[in-house]
């Protein structure tokens, strides 16, 4: 939907967006789709298709697709499914897979698929930008949101932490009652109303990237399911992602520091770079470049601030997290779902409008905050262990946590930081056995239980533990609605009482022994959920990883009773969520088939 406007006058609405990108129309969509009523304008200054890069995604954002009632449309596009990615990273020449779905597990079915569920509820899309982000700005303009396109923001008009007006291209003065900045890292919003970024990551990188038509995936698996490359070249990494059956995007990313001293132009030093991984040079043999080197800043930043008054930062206008993990676009998505059911409370009543805008905003400041310090862990398995456990005893202190470095190296490993999806402990698409899978593989582990054990093995006899703790409340937004959860905040863990969060501490009112509380949750997954004894043992062995951040962060506290059996938690061979690369020649610079 594209809608002119005439010059000069007024527009009046409830909710003024900048930008159309997946962060804008996300927040439009869901906004009309639960208030019709709702007048709802975005903002955009281009005229949609256009190029954006940002192309992999997690499983998460396939939900939140659903949910906008757009996820048929998406698949319908024909873009590839992505399982995972195969990875070559730290000191080892191996190729290693990270796989959403366990290997060989992914069955193959005709697509389109017709409505989502089943497996997909665990795979994600690799999407060209400029086709995704049309069809979900559509969608919201057949929900009756007014987008204005091709229309840009002149003036932020404003009164000291109030925005009065934004002064358009067209000649209109557009004014609302709410104001989103969904522009991306220009943050049109963010800078009028002088909100300061920082910079707490690491690591400071530039991009270089293009396209290439006719390249080979690496892997087809059944109906386009495939893997994404990420390759460490030293300097930096490749990403080499399929975004349909014929075009493939293929980016580098280094240090800005080693680009201002490499002596090369963004050009060169990208076709340098595309020849110095046997398995790029292998998958482009046939394939033509695009012919233009397209190149940014990667910096990982968080805005200091991120509502005001009467506005709002979402998406990349709000911080931006190195692009290693993919977690940028779930990162965009998952906020600006937020974010309409933060305005959607605001236009209800239901909640006080300062607790919504606080609850926002912290989730926001440390789900991103979080992504920025995985990514610089996962930038420490390029070094050796030493530079490792120091790196994550800085990412640690940043949180306000004071640990050695070999404490702070299993703090993160196993399961700081994790909390992308209330009542679950993950981050960037690993849940806690990947990431101590994958702390194993930068160590160089064979098994990677032999460097990352698990604490719930440790001991058999447990109890809760909420000493020195206060309870409070968050939001856990639902079918439109935001609902106010208890939780229990120590320092600086929090503790929701969602899911198997709940589901542990009531188990523990009844039980200590660790074999009584695992059959506990059986018979309740099975007698008061109905679900059958398969899927109650996949759900169990779920729950036994937040229990192990429980245990980790010291909400549960154990003891050994020689006397009873422990548990024996560890991944089953050829189960595991990151192993060994077992599809790529070994001459491709791979593992090989072995």
């Amino acid at each position: 939907m594209v809608a002119g406007a005439s010059e000069g006058g007024s527009a009046d609405y409830d909710v003024a967006i900048i930008g159309g990108g997946p962060g804008g129309s996300t927040t439009a969509s869901l906004l009309k789709k639960y208030m019709p009523s709702l007048r709802v304008a975005v903002v955009e200054r281009e005229v949609f298709p256009r190029e954006h890069v940002g192309e992999s995604q997690l499983p998460l954002i396939s939900g939140i697709l659903n949910e906008m009632g757009c996820w048929e449309k998406v698949e319908a596009a024909n873009f590839p499914i992505k399982l995972g990615a195969t990875y070559r990273w730290g000191s080892s020449p191996d190729l290693w897979d990270f796989e959403f779905i366990p290997f060989g597990q992914f069955k193959d079915e005709p697509r389109p698929v017709q409505r989502y569920g089943g497996q997909r509820m665990f795979t994600a899309f690799q999407v060209e930008r400029s086709i995704y982000d049309k069809i979900l700005l559509d969608h919201a303009g057949e929900l009756g949101a007014s987008v204005l396109q091709p229309v840009s923001v002149r003036e932020v008009l404003r009164t000291g932490d109030r925005v009065d007006g934004l002064k358009l291209s067209d000649g209109r003065t557009l004014t609302a009652r709410h104001y989103v900045d969904a522009s991306g890292h220009v943050g049109i919003l963010r800078r009028a109303m002088g909100v300061e970024c920082d910079y707490p990551g690491n690591i400071k990188n530039v991009a270089f990237w293009d396209y290439w038509d006719d390249a080979e995936w690496a892997v087809t698996i059944g109906s386009g399911a495939t893997r994404v490359f990420v390759l460490s070249i030293g300097c930096g990494w490749i990403w080499f992602i399929p975004i349909r059956p014929s075009r493939v995007s293929i980016g580098f990313i280094c240090p800005a520091e080693y680009y201002r001293t490499c002596g090369k132009t963004p050009d060169e030093l990208y076709a340098w770079a595309m020849k110095q991984d046997p398995l790029v040079v292998k998958h482009t043999r046939n394939a033509t470049r695009e012919g233009e080197t397209r190149s940014t800043k990667d910096w990982s930043f968080l805005s200091r601030r991120m509502v005001g008054e009467n506005w709002f930062l979402v998406g990349e206008a709000a911080g931006f997290a190195d692009p290693i993990l993919a977690g940028g676009m779930m990162l965009t998505h998952a906020g600006a779902r937020e974010l309409s059911y933060v305005i959607l409370g605001m236009e209800r009543g239901d909640h006080d409008a300062a607790w919504l805008r606080q609850k926002y905003e912290a989730l926001q400041m440390r789900r991103i905050g979080q992504h920025i310090r995985f990514a610089d862990f996962w930038y420490a398995g390029n070094g050796c262990f030493t530079d490792l456990e120091h790196m994550t005893s800085r990412i640690a202190k940043d949180a306000g946590i004071e640990l050695s470095p070999k404490q702070a190296f299993q703090w993160l490993a196993n399961g700081g930081f994790m909390e992308d999806i209330p009542g679950r402990a993950g981050i960037g698409g690993l849940d806690v056995a990947g990431a101590k899978q994958m702390a194993g593989m930068f160590l160089g582990a064979e098994d990677a239980q032999a460097a990352v054990g698990w604490r719930v093995n440790e001991f058999n006899v447990y109890r809760l533990n909420l000493a020195g703790a206060v309870r409070e409340e968050f939001p856990l937004f639902s079918q439109g609605k935001i609902h106010r959860v208890p939780c229990y905040r120590r320092q600086q863990f929090t503790m929701p009482l969602v899911g198997a969060y709940t589901l542990w501490s009531r188990v523990l009112e009844k039980h200590s022994d660790i074999n009584e509380m695992c059959r506990a949750v059986i018979r309740h997954l099975q007698h008061e959920r109905g679900l059958s004894p398969q899927h109650a043992n996949f759900e169990l062995q779920q729950a036994i990883q937040v229990l192990e951040v429980m245990i980790i962060e010291g909400w549960v506290v154990g003891e050994l009773d020689a006397s009873r059996p422990r548990l024996e938690i560890k991944s089953k061979k050829g189960d595991n969520m990151i192993h060994r690369n077992r599809d790529l020649a070994p001459e491709a610079g791979g593992a090989g088939l072995a």
